[in-house]
């Protein structure tokens, strides 16, 4: 029973630009360059034939390439903080492709989504960190790459193995988006 979600890949050279931020917090599980991804939906575990669902309706997607960009540094989790995150900017093109994600796995059957959509890159997994260390080490490491930006040209479906988060992902899939061309004038 494979375990699914749809996602975008981050640039080797700027997966590269985001593992320089490992480091600084005690305990913290740093998550690979090679896995950095940024998730749409995520599916969870599914037979086999649900998983060919899956596939064969988002290949019929039809969107054009995009920008995306990082724009702060954060954490997750309000009690207790729980991932360190790379959050990425409001971008339109971005929420139409998360929601037509949403609307296609609907449609198969699966269950809604429960969590607000918030498109971010997971950096670090955290257990019973102290808030005191994650706001230090964000107050030192926040600024920089958040110029960062980077093109999008497909979409992809993992697979990932039962774990404790992190890894290792497997494309299953891959699905190119429209060239965007400019108009001329």
């Amino acid at each position: 029973m494979p375990r699914l979600f749809t996602g975008l890949e981050i640039p080797a050279d700027l997966a590269q630009r985001l593992s320089l931020l490992r480091g600084g917090i005690p305990g913290a599980r740093w998550i690979d360059a090679e896995n950095f991804h940024v998730t749409l939906r995520f599916i969870g575990d599914i037979d086999d034939r649900t998983a060919d669902e899956v596939a064969d309706a988002l290949s019929r997607v039809r969107r054009r390439e995009f920008d995306l960009q990082f724009s702060a540094l954060d954490s997750f989790g309000t009690a207790k903080p729980h991932s360190v995150v790379a959050r990425i900017a409001t971008s339109r093109a971005l929420s139409e492709l998360q929601a037509e994600h949403e609307r296609i796995l609907q449609r198969i059957g699966l269950p809604p989504e429960g969590r607000k959509y918030t498109p971010h890159v997971t950096l670090a997994r955290l257990r019973n960190t102290p808030h005191r260390d994650v706001a230090a080490y964000l107050a030192v490491r926040g600024g920089g790459l958040f110029a960062a930006a980077f093109h999008v040209t497909r979409f992809v479906l993992f697979s990932s193995k039962a774990s404790t988060g992190g890894g290792p992902y497997v494309i299953e899939e891959s699905y190119p988006l429209a060239e965007f061309v400019e108009a001329r004038p």
